[in-house]
């Protein structure tokens, strides 16, 4: 149990670590087109849902055996920062998680296969902000940038984990088996809007805090 703790509290230092260093390059780089204020604005609010999305990731609802698991909400943190900021802040800070997640929770055969499942792939949540605009862009930008992370996992699932699929074909294996978590998050999120209309509210008071001048 200690040797367990141990290992627990040096991934925690670590991911924090990564974090700090990670979001000063997001600082950096969103500083540059942007007022000191706005910046740092932007940076507080990017390392809040990378935090939040991290802390989310651990509260799974259930958990695939060849990885991915069903989480309270740990995507949508993510997807928030492309609706609050656009695409660009959005694939960052989705970068950013999926390099936390890959400190945390390595799950790697291959240094394609580690690029594809946790920069790229968590990256593309961050395609949420190319909907931000939208009426309905909080919920549809959410799925979108799910999808392009479907797409990341199903491409990383053909090339690098065929053998799981037996005799069934690899693609249908992939899609299926990423859905059954990915589309299993995504129901449990859209559900929620659906149910609590209060919370697209909050999110859209939070929104104009986050953009203020």
């Amino acid at each position: 149990m200690q040797e367990f703790f141990e290992a627990w509290y040096g991934q925690v230092i670590t991911a924090a670590v990564a974090i700090v260093l990670i979001l000063i390059g997001i600082g950096i780089l969103s500083g540059k087109n942007k007022n000191r204020r706005q910046a740092t604005r932007m940076l507080v609010f990017s390392a809040a849902a990378v935090a939040l999305a991290t802390v989310l990731s651990f509260l799974k609802i259930v958990e695939m055996p060849q990885g991915g698991s069903i989480t309270l909400f740990s995507m949508f943190a993510i997807t928030l920062i492309g609706y609050f900021y656009g695409p660009a802040q959005g694939i960052l800070c989705g970068m950013a998680y999926g390099l936390i997640q890959l400190i945390l929770g390595p799950y790697v055969i291959h240094p394609a296969q580690l690029l594809i499942d946790y920069p790229l792939a968590f990256g593309m949540l961050g395609l949420s902000g190319f909907l931000n605009k939208r009426p309905d862009g909080l919920l549809a930008g959410y799925i979108l940038g799910v999808f392009g992370r479907l797409i990341m996992s199903v491409l990383s699932g053909v090339i690098f984990f065929a053998e799981y699929a037996g005799d069934m074909d690899p693609v249908i294996y992939s899609i299926g088996y990423n859905i059954a978590y990915m589309g299993g998050e995504a129901l449990l999120t859209a559900v929620v809007f659906m149910v609590v209309p209060a919370v697209k509210k909050t999110i859209e008071r939070v929104k104009t805090i986050a953009q203020a001048q």
